[in-house]
């Protein structure tokens, strides 16, 4: 593995700010993260944001497949020389953004479900996790990095500051592990924040839980959209006709004292309400 710093600096190259660009420069972190993976040499892997290879290099050297997806143009060819140095032949490189590739078509054309991995680019986390979730029907597992302050969000536990939207989708479908923290000096640029490695299993039953998966977001994102007042009035409008006397009805309904906030609701209580307010409207 090449520092990235020598090798921007040979071909007067500068990290991106507005891509999220900072680049792991550590090769044993690298080799711990693709650890954590566990893979076997029949996994497909479908890397997010390749950069200049600290993670691509390890993972297809373990794996039979790897599919590199990279938005910057600049490091595409950077990243070409390296595989080539490393001899490794079975990387797949995708120069395009990861919001615009269709994991499910991506996994039925490879025949196998994928094990996505990355080191994900900060300024696109949120939207990248849940087009994850949406695909986690052909993902068997996926290992992500990202900045601390959003890792603790993904995992923080009702009741406390952090807990918010994307606690919730990701806690109903998944099992969320800290594998590893990464102090910010392994990276170039050096960010201000350290980050988190998470692992994370998809449960593929999660949706029997639910009678409409989409409409339980809906509500969970009605519910934290005006986070300070109660539920009953940040469900209040949701929906067309929905006024605050259905919402506080729906939320009794569903054994939930409409003077609570949403942060105080647990996975299970945000399913119970939003099976009982789709029964209602059916």
């Amino acid at each position: 593995m090449t520092s990235p710093a020598i090798l921007m600096k040979a071909f007067k190259l500068y990290p991106k700010k507005q891509l999220g660009q900072n680049f792991l420069a550590d090769a044993n972190m690298a080799a711990s993260i693709v650890g954590y993976v566990g893979l076997s040499d029949d996994a497909v892997v479908l890397e997010i944001g390749a950069g200049l290879g600290s993670l691509t290099l390890p993972l297809a050297q373990q794996a039979l497949k790897v599919i590199a997806v990279e938005k910057d143009r600049r490091l595409v060819g950077l990243l070409k020389n390296e595989l080539v140095a490393a001899g490794l032949d079975n990387v797949s490189l995708l120069e395009q953004d990861i919001l615009k590739i269709d994991i499910p078509t991506l996994a039925e054309t490879e025949k196998t479900d994928l094990i996505v991995v990355g080191n994900v680019p900060y300024n696109i986390s949120s939207q990248i996790l849940v087009q994850i979730l949406k695909a986690r029907a052909c993902i068997k597992k996926s290992v992500l990095m990202f900045q601390k302050e959003l890792a603790q969000r993904i995992t923080a536990p009702p009741g406390s500051k952090a807990y918010g939207r994307i606690s919730v989708m990701v806690q109903y479908c998944s099992k969320v592990t800290v594998l590893t923290e990464v102090k910010a000096g392994l990276f170039f640029p050096k960010p201000n924040i350290d980050s988190l490695v998470l692992g994370i299993d998809f449960d593929r039953d999660a949706e029997k839980k639910v009678r409409d998966e989409t409409f339980l977001f809906k509500v969970i994102k009605a519910a934290f959209s005006k986070r300070r007042k109660t539920l009953r009035n940040a469900l209040t409008g949701m929906l067309p006709g929905f006024d605050a006397k259905m919402s506080a009805k729906a939320l009794e309904g569903a054994g939930i004292d409409p003077a609570r906030r949403a942060e105080t609701l647990t996975v299970d209580e945000f399913v119970r309400l939003a099976n009982h307010i789709h029964l209602c409207l059916c």
